[in-house]
């Protein structure tokens, strides 16, 4: 049944492992102002597809309008007198003759902020603020902050600014943000090494924990007293949409099970190079996910001797990081069960086509570039 209210929304819960925070959004792939394509989209969608593929607990707060048309998980909060946030991702092919996909990013609706009320009363071990459309407000970090035992995010949710007349999607310096007080009091910033130039991480290092994502080179760590680089995964890249917030899942999901945040980046390493590796929301292939649970299993019994809390983090690499990382290379290597690709409809139950083997998980239709597509977008003085 879907919730029409907050009030509603909001049920006696325990203790989750992880609090997701943030819109769901419908996102429409424009060529030549035609529409090719649309996708469920935000970051919440492709967070909690790795965490629930890892078998964490979780709880995901998002508000939607009622036009509403997809199927998730967690159901939205839906407010009547609201559309949801919808994207479009405009692309011309062949821009100055070299072939480049250049794109706009408008912000065409956007749904009703999510505000402290919103939020469950219950503690959560990691909280996670990952909005796409300006939907994060700083009392509600705040107030993650304060019912969270650790809390994560995703810069876009902060730097994101929109354009008054057309909706374009632009980037402003953090410090220029009503959220830079907080970065204190917050674990982990997560961002793209498109969107790191949008803050002095020398500065924000001394605060807290800094990832960023660096595609194929796989990602860097930064903290107060070092810093260091993460081995990624090969990849066949078809298209790099929400490869960062599977990232931000996988990391996630391997730090609530006891990793030190070298292994647990090497997890969200893993589920990015899966995710690029085709055009859908990634549903992973059991026998896949079952072989990398027991990988991170195995590994955090190689450390009961060195157990922390869930806040407490360990950033320096433990012995065997390198063999982890070929045990969990390995697991990507697992034939996948026979699969069926659903190609993307206008309605919500797709129709099934011909098998296809594609690792790892079944392709779901999504747009091929949506609210979270890592590549740069214009800035407010107009830079790259």
């Amino acid at each position: 049944m879907v919730t029409s209210t907050a009030a509603a929304h909001k049920t006696p819960q325990q203790q989750t492992r992880v609090l997701i925070v943030g819109n769901y959004c419908h996102d429409v792939l424009m060529q030549k102002d035609t529409v090719k394509a649309e996708s469920l989209g935000g970051a919440a969608s492709f967070i909690s597809n790795v965490v629930n593929g890892m078998s964490v607990s979780c709880n995901l707060v998002s508000k939607v309008g009622e036009d509403f048309k997809y199927s998730v998980d967690y159901t939205p909060i839906v407010i009547p007198s609201s559309k949801t946030t919808v994207f479009h991702a405009y692309f011309d092919l062949g821009i100055n003759g070299n072939g480049h996909q250049d794109r706009v990013l408008k912000r065409v609706s956007a749904c009703d902020p999510i505000r402290p009320s919103d939020l469950p009363d219950a503690r959560s071990n990691f909280g996670m603020a990952v909005g796409v459309g300006g939907e994060i407000l700083p009392e509600t970090l705040e107030r993650m902050i304060e019912t969270c035992d650790a809390v994560f995010v995703d810069i876009q949710a902060l730097i994101r600014v929109f354009d008054s007349a057309d909706g374009t999607v632009k980037l402003v310096k953090l410090e220029e943000t009503e959220f830079y007080s907080l970065l204190p009091r917050i674990e982990v910033l997560k961002a793209s090494s498109e969107e790191a130039v949008f803050m002095d991480i020398e500065e924000v290092r001394k605060w807290c924990c800094v990832v960023v994502t660096t595609g194929k080179d796989g990602c860097k760590v930064y903290w107060k007293d070092g810093e260091l680089g993460i081995s990624p995964f090969s990849a066949n890249q078809k298209d790099p949409t929400g490869a960062g917030d599977s990232f931000l899942g996988g990391l996630v999901a391997g730090l609530v099970q006891g990793l030190a945040v070298p292994d647990a980046a090497l997890l969200g390493n893993l589920f990015g190079s899966l995710t690029v590796e085709q055009i859908g929301l990634p549903k992973f292939d059991s026998r896949f996910l079952q072989r990398v649970k027991d990988e991170v299993k195995r590994r955090k019994m190689q450390f009961l001797h060195c157990e922390r809390s869930d806040n407490e983090l360990e950033f320096l690499k433990p012995d065997g990081h390198e063999q982890f990382h070929a045990s969990l290379g390995a697991a990507k290597l697992i034939p996948p069960f026979s699969i069926q690709a659903r190609p993307w409809t206008p309605s919500n139950s797709p129709k099934e086509t011909e098998q296809t083997p594609i690792a790892h998980y079944t392709a779901q239709a999504k747009l091929l570039v949506n609210s979270v597509y890592e590549e740069p977008i214009q800035t407010v003085e107009g830079k790259p």
